[in-house]
């Protein structure tokens, strides 16, 4: 049984002392893994260090890594891509050769602390709670396959380095490419309660999936195509009716350009409000953003509506060329309209009210493109069907998926893609549960 040593406690307490140093990338060691591996550090690092207390600390930080699924290596040089500090954003929008001198020697060292402790391994901590706690056998180690999230090309020159100082450059060059932070680690994402929040399982549906509109699909993704190759996309209206596709045609983007650094960043119409506030974060970020408003209308005197008319229009400020606003709506005059707010010659009336309101209702128009789903015909519909059923490998007749399709729609919603979708999941099931093929059942 290994007995703690003296120059085991001296490691530790340099350990330590390393971590405190950190100038920029604390932030690493500010998560649960992180803070669980300061507080085993802190716990074995005297040699009266309680038995007890030692047992229990290690236990924190293997169920700290269990939860995260990473090996502690794993856990800090990922940490180290998505870290968001004063170096991570400056090389996004500078040349490295531009970047203060300070900044670039606090990162060598910084990287040289935190080449320390990823060599601290989980299993050597293992070798020290034995000794302290006097141990027969050493502590269970956790281990797992190496498996980074992103930046794997980085890590494996990160982890075949002798010196991890000598990577400012091309860690610089990894961060200009492929950002940080918040936006490095996710493709999509939510604004919410004033900040941006990560969606980590983001809707799967494909563009391969979308059936039926072509020219509509054909121009929002020469749209796409012009921001992510950053020229000056256009703001996008998707207008129509209900279940056509609308949403479902923009979250496909996310899953046929994340690739390309493009961002999915969706935006509930009551946090429109904070619009120009996103803008101007999103400014000078590496990576290509997709605002996307699900459902757009509004009400008279909306702050809502003012916010999104800055956006669209613009301002003195200069329109970031990585942003833009793609929004649906089932209603082709965004803002709602009353008889009663037509004008009438009246006194004390606004004298040019009739120009107010055109205004309004045409604020439709300040959107660049104006994309119109019309209701699904039956041949469209069927269409959609047919081609969903092909891809969940449905082996029925045509006849027979024809019939039950129509059946479907009659009871239901009527004819739309969403439509489509929910009968041929439904079929799918049945057929895989009960083998029927018998007509999809009433309400």
């Amino acid at each position: 049984m290994p007995i703690a040593s003296t120059s085991s406690y001296t490691k530790v307490q340099y350990l330590q002392r390393q971590a405190a140093s950190l100038l920029l990338y604390q932030s690493v060691l500010q998560g649960e893994v992180g803070m669980a591996f300061l507080e085993l550090l802190q716990a074995i690092r005297y040699t009266d260090a309680d038995a007890r207390g030692c047992l229990q600390a290690y236990g924190s930080y293997f169920h700290a890594l269990a939860a995260k699924n990473q090996n502690w290596e794993d856990y800090l040089i990922t940490q180290i891509l998505f870290s968001d500090n004063p170096f991570t954003k400056l090389a996004q929008v500078q040349e490295f050769e531009d970047l203060p001198p300070a900044i670039v020697a606090a990162v060598r060292h910084d990287l040289q602390v935190l080449q320390s402790l990823y060599e601290c391994s989980s299993a050597s901590l293992s070798e020290w709670i034995q000794g302290v706690a006097h141990m027969p056998i050493s502590p269970v180690v956790w281990y797992k396959e190496q498996e980074l999230v992103g930046g794997e090309t980085f890590a494996t020159y990160l982890q075949e380095l002798d010196n991890w100082g000598d990577a400012v450059e091309e860690l610089a060059a990894y961060y200009r490419q492929c950002g940080s932070g918040l936006f490095a680690e996710y493709r999509a994402l939510r604004w919410q309660a004033g900040q941006f929040i990560g969606i980590r399982y983001s809707d799967p549906i494909k563009l391969s999936a979308l059936v039926g509109y072509e020219s509509q699909k054909d121009a929002l993704l020469k749209n796409t195509e012009f921001l992510l190759s950053g020229e000056m996309a256009l703001h996008v209206l998707l207008y129509g009716s209900r279940g056509s596709g609308k949403s479902s045609l923009v979250k496909s983007l996310l899953n046929e350009y994340s690739n390309r650094s493009l961002r999915l960043l969706e935006v509930a119409k009551s946090d429109l409000k904070d619009l120009p506030k996103i803008v101007e974060h999103l400014r000078g970020v590496s990576q290509k953003f997709i605002i996307f408003v699900d459902d757009l209308s509004f009400e008279e005197d909306d702050d809502a509506f003012k916010a999104l008319k800055v956006v669209l229009e613009g301002n003195l400020t200069a329109r970031p060329q990585n942003v833009v606003v793609y929004a649906t709506s089932n209603r082709r005059h965004l803002i709602r309209e009353f008889f009663v707010d037509r004008p009438t010659p009246k006194d004390n009336e606004e004298i040019h009210a009739w120009d107010t309101m055109q205004e309004k209702l045409s604020f439709s128009d300040r959107f660049g493109l104006t994309l119109t789903f019309e209701p699904a015909d039956q041949k469209t519909y069927l269409k959609i069907v047919q081609h969903l059923a092909k891809q969940a490998e449905i082996n029925i007749t045509q006849e027979d998926l024809e019939f039950q399709a129509l059946q479907w729609a009659t009871r239901h919603n009527g004819r739309s893609g969403r439509t489509a979708r929910q009968f041929v999941d439904f079929l799918k099931a049945d057929l895989r549960l009960f083998g029927t093929k018998n007509n999809a059942p009433s309400n």
